[in-house]
C-alpha cells in the first residue's frame, strides 16, 4: 500500500499480526497486545501531543516488528519448493506469521504532487476568462507563446480531477498553439506519452502517425501553419515525400548542368589541393566572402589563394564548392556536413548554417545520433539540430531516462546553461521531463534534478507553486524533511495553499506534531472547508477528535481513501476484521483504489479466506502490473503464487463458466480477477486482454484500459484483429475518423463480430439522424450474423435495443433486450425497462429495474435508474441509496436539487450541487448550478460556474448559450 508506511513517530501501542484461521486455533502468532496509550485523556492537548514521543519510547517493546526482507522472503519459496510435496503450506505460513497490519497510528495518507487550488472552481473560471481575453486578440507570437502556457496551466490544474480525455485535450490544444520549435517537440511527445505509445510493438518512435500534431518533420518546422489546424488533420509528409523522390533524379540532371556550364575562375588551396571555384558564387556566400574577393583586400586579384588553416579539409572546401552552386548537401557525409557547419559559423554563411541545421536535424533517427550531434548542435548554436535531437530523447521516454548519457544531458545546471545556450531550457521542457520521472520514481536523483531544473525555469506564480510544491513531495519521500519543508513553504508562499499540508507534514516528521496541527488548524478556520484539510489534521489529532476529522473529511470528500483505511484499521484493532472489510467495501464499491485493494487482501488474510485475498490481488496487478506492497517491498506477484498453492486451481473452462456467473451478476472486481487468472493459463490472449479493457474502462480505470488495449494488439494474431485494436485506442484517445478507416480495414479483410461493432459503437457517439440509426442498427445485425461468446453478443443485442428505442421501434427494442437476457447479459434490464417506461407502464418498468437489483452486485446504477420509474418520495428514497453506495454519481445531487428549486428551496439546492462540485467538478453540475444562480439573478456567480464548465468542455452547447444569455444580462 503507497500509502501505508511505518511512521518515524506516534508508532502504535499495539501488534496486529495476520494469521490465519487454523494458526488461532493452535494459538500461534495470532495474539494481539491490548495495552494501549492513555494520551489522549490529557485535559490539554497541547501537552498530551508533546508527550507522545516519550511515551512511545516507553513503549519500544510493543512496537511494529519490521517485516521479512525481499530476500529472506524469496528464501522462504527456495526452501519450499526443495521439498518433496510442493503443495507445503509453509510458506504461506510463514510469510503469514511474520507480517504486521499497519496500525492506525502508523498509516498516513500521500501528499498530491499537483496543483490543488483552494477553490478550483474559481481558479478555473478565472483561467477561461484569460483563456477567453487572449483568443480575442489578434494573433501574435507572443500571444500565442501565451495561450500554450495557458492550455498548459489548464493541464496542471486539472491534473487532479484525473480525466485523460479532458488532459488530453489540454495538451493538443497547447500543440496547436505552439510555434516555436521546442514547444512543438515538447508537445507532441507529450501527447505521445500520455498514449503511451511506446508500448505498441513495431511502432517507431519517429513515426509521423498521420496527422499533424505529431508529426516529427513538423515539428521542426518554425511558426505556425498558413492556417490553424485542428486535432484530425491529416499530414502530409508522406506524400511529400514521394514527390521528393520523384524530383531527385530531375534535381541531378539540373546539378550537372549547372557544373557543366559554370567555370572555375578561383582556385582556393587546402594543404597540397587546390580546388576550383566559382568566384561570384563564393563571394555570395556571406559578406565577408563578398569582402575578401571583390572588396579591397590583395585575394580580390588573386587567381590562388591559400585557404589552409581556417578550420575545413580538402573534401570540405570540395563540398563547399558544389553547395555554392547547388545549394545542396544530401550528397555529403554528416561529419563534412558538421565541419561546413562549423565553418558557416566562423564565416558568417547564415543560408549555409542553415541549410546545414536542417539536413543534420531531418537525418536524427536514434538515441545514438542524437546523443553525438546535440552535442555539436549546442556548440554550433543549431537551434534545429538540438530541436530534433531532443525530439529523438522525448519521443523515447520513459525508456530514454534509464540511459545515463541522457540524463546527463538534461539533468545537472551545466545541462541546462548549455539548453540555455540554443534557447531550448523551457519551462515546458523541463515540466515534461520532471512528470515522466516522477511517474517512473518519486524518490531517484534523476528526478530531483530535473524539478530543480523546472523550478529554475519556472517564471509564472503557478509555475513556481508546482515546481516548488513537487519537489517538496519528490523530498518528502526521500525523508529529506527539512528541505522539503523549505520547498513547500516556497510554494504556499506563491500562492499554492494545498502545499500546508506539506509543510505541516514536514514538521511533524521532524517532532513537531502540536506546530502541525496548529498550522492545519488556522487553515481550516481561515479558508472554505476541505476534506483534504480535515484529513490532514487526523493525522495530529487523538482519539474520539481524530475519527471525527475522518468522518469530516469523507463528508466533504468522499473520494479520499484514507479515511476508509483508517477506520478499517481502527475495526481490525477491535477484533472486528469482517467489519473492517465492510468498511473497505464501501470505497472499493465505487473507486478501484489498488491501496485498498492491497489492505482488504490482507484482512482476507487474516481470516484464512484465501480466495477472496486472491481475488483482491489479481485485481489489483490488472490495474498496477508491477504493484510493490507495504510489507517489505513483497512484489504483488510473489505474493499471488504463494497464495495460489493454497486454493484450487481451475482450468480455462472453469474459469469461463465463472466469468459467464460473474459478468451475469454485475460482478466487475471478480470478473477482472478472473480474467487475470484465464491470461496467466494462456498469455498473450488478445481476446481476453481486450475484455479486460473493457471492464477497467466500465471501473474507470482509464490508463489501465488503455494498457490492456495495448497489449491486446501487440498480442494480436492477425492484421484484422490488429485493425480492431487500433481502432479502439485512436478511438479513446480522440481519433474518431481513424478509427472508423481502422473498422473498414478490418471488415474489408474479415469479417467479424468486433469489426462491426466497432464501426458501430463509434458512429452511434453522436446525435444519430433517422439515417444514421438505420446504418448503425444494419452494423450490428451484421455483427450478430458474425461469430461471437454470449458475453459480447449479449452487449451488441442490448445496443441494438438501445437504437431501437431511440427510433421508436419498442416491439423489435424489446425483443432485443430479451435476448440478452437469455443468454444473461443482466444489464439488459434496464433497456427493457425504458421499453415500459416509453409505453407508459411505469410498474413494469420498475419492476424490471427491481429484477436487475436483485441480481447485480454493483447496483448503484440500477438505483439511480429505479428512480426514474416511481414517484417523488420513492426516487429520492432510491437515490439516496445511489448516493450512499456511490458518492461519486452526480444524477442524485441533480435530481435533488432540481425538486428543491421546484419548492422554492433555491440556497438549499444550490448547496446540494455545492457538494459534489467540491469534490467532483462536473460539467453537468456546474451547467445546472449556473443555471440557478440565473434564475436567482445572481449573475456574477451564473458566469462564473459557466467559465469553469467551459473550461471542461469549451464545446459544451448547452453551457455556450446559457453563458452568452447570462453574459447580456450582465452588460
Amino acid at each position: 500500500m503507497r500509502g501505508l508506511k511505518l511512521s518515524e513517530r506516534f508508532k502504535s501501542t499495539q501488534v496486529h499480526a495476520l494469521s490465519s484461521s487454523s494458526e488461532k486455533a493452535n494459538g500461534g502468532g495470532g495474539s494481539t497486545s491490548t495495552s494501549t496509550c492513555n494520551n489522549n485523556k490529557a485535559s490539554n492537548k497541547a501537552s498530551s501531543m508533546a508527550s507522545t514521543k516519550s511515551n512511545n519510547n516507553n513503549n519500544s517493546k510493543h512496537r511494529t516488528k519490521l517485516p521479512y526482507s525481499w530476500s529472506k522472503l524469496k528464501s522462504i519459496t527456495t526452501t519450499t519448493a526443495t521439498n518433496n510435496n510442493n503443495n507445503t503450506p509453509s510458506a504461506i505460513s510463514n510469510l503469514v506469521a511474520s507480517l504486521q497490519l499497519p496500525s492506525t497510528e502508523t498509516i498516513e495518507p500521500t501528499i498530491e504532487p499537483f496543483l490543488k487550488p483552494i477553490n478550483l472552481i474559481d481558479s478555473l473560471a478565472e483561467l477561461y476568462n484569460r483563456m477567453e481575453c487572449s483568443s480575442s486578440c489578434s494573433p501574435s507570437q507572443p500571444q500565442k507563446e501565451a495561450m500554450l502556457l495557458l492550455y498548459v496551466e489548464q493541464y496542471s490544474l486539472l491534473r487532479g480531477i484525473g480525466d485523460q480525455k479532458i488532459l488530453r485535450r489540454c495538451l493538443r490544444m497547447a500543440r496547436e498553439n505552439a510555434e516555436d520549435v521546442i514547444s512543438k517537440v515538447v508537445t507532441s511527445a507529450w501527447l505521445r506519452f500520455e498514449r503511451r505509445d511506446d508500448e505498441l510493438v513495431g511502432l517507431s518512435p519517429m513515426e509521423c502517425g498521420g496527422y499533424v500534431l505529431e508529426c516529427p518533420k513538423k515539428n521542426l518546422e518554425h511558426g505556425l501553419s498558413n492556417r490553424l489546424f485542428s486535432v484530425n488533420d491529416k499530414c502530409q509528409c508522406h506524400k511529400d515525400s514521394s514527390k521528393q523522390d520523384n524530383f531527385t533524379e530531375i534535381e541531378n540532371v539540373n546539378a550537372n548542368v549547372c557544373l557543366e556550364t559554370e567555370k572555375s575562375d578561383v582556385l582556393f588551396c587546402v594543404g597540397n589541393e587546390g580546388i576550383g571555384c566559382v568566384r561570384c558564387k563564393i563571394a555570395a556566400l556571406s559578406e565577408p566572402f563578398g569582402a575578401m574577393l571583390y572588396g579591397g583586400f590583395s585575394e580580390a586579384k588573386m587567381k590562388k589563394i591559400e585557404f589552409s588553416g581556417n578550420g575545413i579539409c580538402s573534401e570540405g572546401m570540395r563540398a563547399l564548392e558544389f553547395y555554392s552552386r547547388t545549394k545542396r548537401l544530401e550528397l555529403f557525409s554528416p561529419m563534412i556536413v558538421l565541419e561546413l557547419l562549423s565553418f558557416a559559423n566562423r564565416f558568417c554563411c547564415e543560408d549555409l548554417k542553415c541549410d546545414c541545421d536542417a539536413y543534420l536535424a531531418s537525418i536524427v533517427w536514434t538515441i545514438d545520433e542524437a546523443l553525438i550531434l546535440i552535442e555539436y548542435g549546442i556548440e554550433e548554436r543549431a537551434k534545429l539540430l538540438v530541436g530534433s535531437c531532443l525530439q529523438v530523447l522525448l519521443r523515447e521516454l520513459p525508456n530514454s531516462l534509464h540511459n545515463s548519457k541522457v540524463v546527463k544531458v538534461f539533468c545537472s545546471y551545466e545541462a541546462k546553461a548549455r539548453l540555455a545556450m540554443v534557447g531550448y531550457d523551457s519551462f515546458l521542457l523541463y515540466y515534461f521531463l520532471s512528470q515522466v520521472a516522477m511517474e517512473e520514481s518519486m524518490i531517484s536523483k534523476t528526478t530531483v534534478m530535473l524539478l530543480e531544473r523546472m523550478r529554475e525555469c519556472a517564471s509564472e506564480r503557478w509555475q513556481k507553486a508546482l515546481a516548488f510544491h513537487q519537489l517538496g513531495c519528490v523530498l518528502l519521500e526521500r525523508k529529506e524533511y527539512k528541505d522539503a519543508q523549505r520547498c513547500f513553504e516556497a510554494a504556499v508562499e506563491a500562492g499554492h495553499v494545498y502545499s500546508m499540508a506539506g509543510v505541516a507534514r514536514t514538521k511533524y516528521k521532524l517532532g513537531q506534531p502540536y506546530s502541525a496541527y496548529k498550522l492545519i488548524s488556522s487553515l481550516i478556520f481561515s479558508h472554505k472547508r476541505a476534506g483534504w484539510m480535515y484529513q490532514e489534521r487526523s493525522l495530529y489529532n487523538m482519539g474520539k477528535e481524530k475519527s471525527l476529522d475522518l468522518d469530516v473529511a469523507t463528508e466533504l470528500d468522499p473520494s479520499l481513501s484514507f479515511p476508509y483505511k483508517y477506520r478499517a484499521l481502527a475495526k481490525v484493532e477491535e477484533r472486528q476484521t469482517k467489519e473492517g472489510i465492510m468498511e473497505l467495501d464501501k470505497f472499493i464499491g465505487f473507486k478501484l483504489s489498488p491501496d485498498c485493494l492491497e489492505l482488504r487482501a490482507w484482512l482476507y488474510i487474516s481470516l484464512g479466506d484465501h480466495d477472496s485475498a486472491i481475488r483482491d490481488i489479481r485485481a489489483l496487478l490488472t490495474i498496477e502490473p508491477n504493484y510493490i506492497t507495504s510489507h517489505g517491498k513483497i512484489n504483488a506477484e510473489y505474493l499471488l503464487q504463494l497464495l495460489s498453492r493454497r486454493v484450487q486451481q481451475k482450468s480455462q473452462g472453469d474459469c469461463w463458466m465463472q466469468l459467464y456467473d460473474q459478468w451475469s451478476s454485475v460482478d466487475d472486481v471478480g470478473s477482472l480477477a478472473i480474467i487475470h487468472q484465464m491470461l496467466e493459463n494462456d498469455p498473450g490472449k488478445s481476446l481476453l486482454e481486450f475484455r479486460q479493457s473493457l471492464l477497467l474502462l466500465r471501473l474507470n480505470c482509464q490508463k489501465a484500459a488503455m494498457r490492456s488495449l495495448r497489449l491486446a494488439r501487440n498480442h494480436s494474431s492477425s492484421m484484422q484483429e490488429r485493425l480492431i485494436y487500433e481502432g479502439w485506442i485512436l478511438y479513446d484517445t480522440g481519433y474518431r475518423e481513424e478509427a472508423l478507416a481502422r473498422a473498414d480495414r478490418s471488415i474489408e479483410i474479415q469479417r467479424s463480430f468486433e469489426a462491426f461493432f466497432l464501426k458501430a459503437y463509434v458512429l452511434a457517439d453522436s446525435n444519430l439522424d433517422p439515417e444514421s440509426a438505420s446504418y448503425v442498427i444494419q452494423l450490428l445485425q451484421e455483427a450478430l450474423k458474425c461469430p461471437s461468446d454470449g458475453l459480447r453478443k449479449g452487449q451488441a443485442l442490448n445496443n441494438l435495443g438501445s437504437i431501437y428505442v431511440d427510433s421508436g421501434k419498442l416491439e423489435l427494442a424489446r425483443e432485443c433486450y430479451s435476448n440478452a437476457l437469455a443468454i444473461r447479459h443482466t444489464r439488459a434490464h434496464q433497456g427493457l425497462a425504458r421499453v415500459y417506461q416509453q409505453k407508459n407502464q411505469r410498474k413494469a418498468a420498475y419492476d424490471e429495474m427491481t429484477k436487475l437489483i436483485e441480481k447485480a452486485e454493483s447496483n448503484a446504477s440500477a438505483y439511480e435508474k429505479r428512480s426514474e420509474y416511481c414517484d417523488r418520495e420513492m426516487a429520492k428514497a432510491d437515490l439516496d441509496v445511489a448516493t450512499q453506495m456511490d458518492p461519486l454519481r452526480t444524477y442524485p445531487y441533480r435530481y435533488r436539487a432540481a425538486v428543491m428549486m421546484d419548492e422554492q428551496r433555491e440556497n438549499e439546492a444550490v448547496e446540494e450541487l455545492s457538494k459534489v462540485i467540491n469534490f467532483k467538478p462536473d460539467l453537468q453540475v456546474l451547467h445546472l448550478r449556473a443555471a440557478f444562480y440565473e434564475s436567482m439573478g445572481d449573475l456574477s456567480s451564473a458566469l462564473q460556474d459557466c467559465q469553469a464548465a467551459l473550461c471542461l468542455d469549451p464545446n459544451h452547447a448547452d453551457t455556450l448559450e446559457l453563458y452568452r444569455r447570462t453574459q447580456k444580462l450582465k452588460s
